[in-house]
């Protein structure tokens, strides 16, 4: 085994092979080591992200070293049949580079039988190992910027389908119309780990879909109707709902998403008295505006924006971030655009009435799980029991100087798990230069550019494997990417060096065409597993 750092809360172990990889994943999970918080298993790697106030990284190399990895899984004894229409774009591609014919091609795979190593990428996308050896084909050149949703595609040693459309670079050979991720389901990925699955041909075989579930919507209840609520009237960008996070999914390819700056989200909570992981809405940019109907007490924390209050008889006033804000029926409440910072969360005594979607109701906008954005004519309905309410708190503040477009940010950042992909001209390149953020920046990830790329070593395809929150990933361009709470789970391009976990906050109020500058807090070094 060899123990890569990730982060100051994550490491990454790399074994020889899958079948390592999916034997000290069970090993860990049938008897945990204390301090593991969740575990993401990939090709040859498993990532480990734990408390560190619990074990540290070379004790928890330590115990994990001295699993035995000679045990194999034994395989589910649940199967799943996917029909396919094999008329896949590459399929003729993956004929030419396997030298097979395409009905050979064809033959081979649906005479198969896969099973679920581990799911990744994105939520239902089920990394499916045990093909015929013929039909290992290397990933596009070129990825496509759209694969539609069920296409049937093969990459190197694996096999998958694709939940939803989305970018990618494996090679499709087919579409199939089962749904592989359906919340209405439980659980809702198709695709589980240790499933076997078998494909089948459409063309040879009739496929009967499942009716769907009838949709059943509550209607809300006359308590419900009395409350409190706000009225949206101006949302020029959509705004979030999000809690602290969606946590222990990631058996099915869920991250778990939750306000980017959590500081700000746990202030705005105690501002107004919930508890801190009541669910606040997370606002972009400002211009957002509601009308309140009941009396309530709101709190604006996050960049600090401009608050109008304006009540029903047209009177205007102003209003601070960080402090608790009395509400009046008729009231409207409008946030001007934050000369510093980027996202605000407004919070309300007793919480919104939102519903969770697999335990959260953050919402990810990657996965496209959780409550809708929230746009004009939206209705938010406050939740009227009020057990766990405290007092308002009148001490919030800040925890950091929100940074301005024209301004430089500096980022710790703890370097690996791959910073030996790299030359050590890139590796010096990472910290010399200024790294602008660019408008296609979102709640996935940063996008940055810079005068020198990173230089890698060469163009060797890394394995997919796991990814956290604040990776620096690295693609051929040399123009990074920084994953922010809504990034895929697993990744196929190397990560250089990972936020500092105290420094995610800050990360995710950095404004467009602002500049970072990574700091290393120290060289890129294997952790070394603890003495007995």
């Amino acid at each position: 085994m060899r123990f890569l750092p990730v982060s100051l809360t994550t490491l990454l172990v790399e074994l020889a092979d899958l079948q390592e990889t999916l034997a000290l994943f069970a090993s860990l999970e049938a008897d945990p080591v204390p301090g593991i918080v969740d575990m993401v298993p990939a090709a040859r790697t498993l990532m480990i992200r734990f408390r560190p106030g619990a074990t540290t990284p070379e004790a928890l190399a330590r115990a994990v070293a001295m699993r035995d990895l000679s045990a194999r899984i034994a395989p589910s004894d649940r199967r799943v049949e996917i029909p396919v229409r094999y008329d896949g774009e590459d399929l003729a591609d993956v004929a030419e580079l396997t030298g097979l014919s395409v009905a050979e091609v064809i033959r081979r795979h649906v005479e198969s039988e896969f099973t679920v190593a581990f799911c990744g990428f994105a939520p239902g996308f089920g990394y499916l190992v045990g093909g015929d050896p013929a039909l290992q084909v290397p990933r596009r050149q070129s990825p496509r910027t759209k694969i539609p949703a069920g296409a049937v595609a093969l990459a190197g040693a694996f096999s998958g389908v694709y939940p939803q459309e989305s970018p990618g670079g494996w090679q499709i050979i087919g579409v199939t119309p089962e749904k592989m991720w359906d919340l209405s389901r439980d659980p809702p990925a198709l695709f589980q780990p240790g499933y076997r699955v078998r494909f089948h041909d459409l063309a040879k075989r009739a496929y009967a879909a499942a009716s769907p579930a009838p949709s059943v919507i509550a209607a809300a209840s006359t308590e419900e109707s009395k409350g409190v609520s706000f009225t949206v009237l101006a949302a020029p960008m959509p705004a979030l709902f999000q809690d602290a996070g969606r946590f222990g999914q990631t058996g099915q390819g869920v991250s778990s998403a939750g306000a980017l700056d959590q500081g700000a989200f746990s202030a705005a909570n105690r501002v107004v008295g919930n508890p801190t992981g009541a669910t606040c809405l997370e606002i972009t940019l400002g211009g957002f505006s509601v009308a309140v109907s009941g009396r309530t007490v709101i709190g604006i924390t996050g960049a600090p924006c401009p608050i109008e209050i304006r009540d029903a008889e047209g009177r205007v006033q102003q209003a601070e971030t960080y402090r608790p804000i009395s509400l009046e029926s008729g009231d409207t409440v409008t946030l001007g655009q934050a000369p510093k910072g980027m996202r605000s969360y407004l919070a309300v005594r007793g919480g919104f009435d939102v519903a969770p979607v697999l335990g959260s109701t953050s919402t990810d906008t990657l996965a496209i799980v959780g409550p809708d954005p929230v746009s004009r004519d939206a209705v938010l309905r406050v939740r009227a029991d009020t057990v766990g309410l405290a007092s308002v708190s009148l001490e919030e503040a800040p925890a950091f100087t929100h940074p301005a477009a024209d301004e430089v940010v500096t980022l710790d950042v703890v370097m690996g798990p791959r910073s030996d992909w790299f030359t050590q001209a890139g590796i010096d390149t990472l910290s010399s230069q200024l790294f602008r953020m660019t408008p296609q920046s979102n709640r996935v990830g940063i996008r940055l550019s810079a005068d020198i790329p990173l230089e890698r070593k060469d163009k060797a395809e890394l394995p997919s494997e796991g990814t956290a929150t604040g990776a620096i990933q690295v693609p051929h361009s040399g123009q990074p990417v920084l994953f922010l709470a809504d990034h895929p789970l697993t990744g196929g391009y190397p990560v250089i060096a990972t936020v500092a976990d105290y420094h995610l906050d800050l990360a995710g109020q950095i404004p467009v065409n602002a500049h970072i500058r990574f700091r290393p807090i120290a060289p890129f070094a294997d952790i070394v597993p603890a003495k007995a």
